[in-house]
């Protein structure tokens, strides 16, 4: 098995590209996804322009296929790999989940969950700055786009 940062790097990698499907869909470009025992079992980008759903972001997306994979709500022995920083909505299902670990890219410092206090589980282990800059640059970069 590949060192701890190599795994993280790989994992976020694959988030990255769930957030260029997002990109290309014109939606916040923020992907994400699912890991059980070194294997991908949930994956989701935003889709709550597509979908008309405030709640279709893409760790609540990935968090539900990931529970439908393994046919059971708790996934402790999980990690969410995720681009950005979860809101306190998605930080609240990863509660519920009771995940192992969440590891994200870029802070999000309007939004994040951290601004509003520990509501991660606690056993929940938190990773952040994985592929950062690129994670960051993808967001700002759409924003960028958006506004013009």
């Amino acid at each position: 098995m590949p060192h701890l940062s190599e795994r993280d790097d790989y994992f976020m990698l694959q988030a990255l590209g769930e957030a260029q499907k997002a990109l290309a869909a014109e939606e916040i470009p923020i992907g994400a996804v699912v890991v059980f025992e070194n294997r991908i079992i949930g994956r989701g980008y935003n889709q709550t322009e597509r979908l008309r759903d405030v709640t279709a972001h893409a760790e609540m997306l990935a968090l539900t296929a990931a529970a439908n994979h393994l046919g059971n709500k708790y996934l402790a022995d999980c990690t969410l790999y995720v681009t950005i920083e979860p809101c306190v909505m998605c930080a609240g299902a990863s509660y519920w989940a009771q995940l192992g670990q969440v590891v994200f890219g870029a802070e999000e410092p309007k939004v994040g969950f951290r601004r509003f206090g520990a509501l991660l589980h606690p056993r929940t282990r938190l990773r952040q700055g994985v592929r950062a800059a690129e994670c960051a640059a993808l967001m700002r970069d759409f924003f960028t786009l958006k506004r013009k």
